[in-house]
This record gives C-alpha cells, sequence and structure tokens, in this order.
C-alpha cells in the first residue's frame, strides 16, 4: 500500500530515498477506507491533514447559495488531496472535499507534516516539486477559463485525463470546466 507513495515520491527526486525515510514514511501516513461521498474536508473546517490517494476517486467543490456544486477540483490514484491554504494559513476552509467512490488513502496530519515528515532529507525537494506542478496546474486551468471555447477545454482535459471521463459523472466533469450538462452533452454528441 505505500508503495505507490514511494514510487511517487522517488519521481519527483534526484535521488531515491533510503529505507530509512520509507520506514519513518510508512510511520506517519496512516492508511484510511473513505466512503462513497464520505467527508475528506467540509467548509468551515480548518484543514489539518493532506492525503496521498491509493484507490479511488474524490472532488473538491463549493456549494452556492441554490446549494449547487462548482467543481474546483478532482483526484484519483498517485495524487495528493487538502487545502493546503487552510493547512498553511490555519483559517477555515470554503470547500468540499468528499469521496466519489470508495477511497483507499495515506493521511498525513499538519502536526506530522511540521514536526516528523520535515525532518526527512527530501522534504523540500518534494514540496518544491509538488508547488511547481500545482502552480502550473492552476495557470493551465486559468488559462483554459479565460480563453478557450468550452469544446477547447472539454478537449484539453480529454488529452490531459482521459481516466476523468470513466471515473467522473458528466454532471461533475461539466461543473469542473464551467459549463451545464447539457451543454457537456451536446458538445460530446455534435462530434462524435
Amino acid at each position: 500500500m505505500y508503495d505507490n507513495l514511494v514510487s511517487y515520491i522517488n519521481s519527483h527526486l534526484q535521488e531515491k530515498i533510503s529505507q530509512k525515510s520509507i520506514e519513518k514514511i510508512k510511520e506517519i501516513f496512516k492508511y484510511k477506507k473513505i466512503r462513497k461521498h464520505q467527508f475528506f474536508l467540509q467548509e468551515g473546517e480548518v484543514c489539518k491533514k493532506a492525503g496521498f490517494i491509493i484507490k479511488g476517486a474524490m472532488k473538491q467543490y463549493t456549494l452556492d447559495e441554490t446549494g449547487k456544486e462548482n467543481i474546483i477540483g478532482l483526484y484519483i490514484e498517485n495524487w495528493w488531496v487538502s487545502d493546503r491554504e487552510s493547512m498553511s494559513t490555519n483559517t477555515k476552509s470554503p470547500y468540499f472535499i468528499d469521496a466519489v467512490e470508495p477511497t483507499e488513502i495515506l493521511i498525513i496530519s499538519k502536526n506530522d507534516i511540521e514536526q516528523k515528515l520535515k525532518e526527512l532529507p527530501f522534504t523540500v525537494e518534494l514540496n518544491n516539486a509538488l508547488t511547481e506542478r500545482q502552480a502550473y496546474h492552476l495557470m493551465r486551468r486559468v488559462l483554459a477559463a479565460n480563453t478557450l471555447s468550452a469544446e477547447q477545454r472539454l478537449r484539453q482535459l480529454e488529452k490531459d485525463y482521459p481516466d476523468f471521463f470513466q471515473r467522473f459523472s458528466q454532471r461533475i466533469i461539466a461543473s469542473y470546466l464551467g459549463m451545464t450538462k447539457e451543454t457537456l452533452s451536446r458538445i460530446r454528441s455534435s462530434t462524435s
């Protein structure tokens, strides 16, 4: 169960982590199963953990005044899930994060990140790589939202993350892309 996490970490580092670091990771990260629709984080909570998804899928979203979900993030295997801003600033999160399907996750607490994980020699390099990757991803989303048509946004998502279409409903995909489910269906059927 920890092999995916260790492989992921090694893929973002210049040198592979030591066996001692692997043992420490196994100590720090706690395995948990999350049921479909179970929350990892709810709006108004201060985020005090991060998770690495081993198996399953999750979504991050806000709710508008009518109760409509506005999907901010989608997460599948080998992705991290958390509200980094809430965790870093110790402020209430505006997001919900829940499981779209039964999910297995390795969770690390904020305290363990700050106290135990930072003791490991690879964490600065890993954090820099993850922060850079997240920044690139967010900039691409902003650019797509501001410059691409609905069809172009859909095609880009199909190209970049084809697995999303097997894992998430059309309603979730449409919200993530900033369009209605009907628009998504129309675009997909017109180009099939």
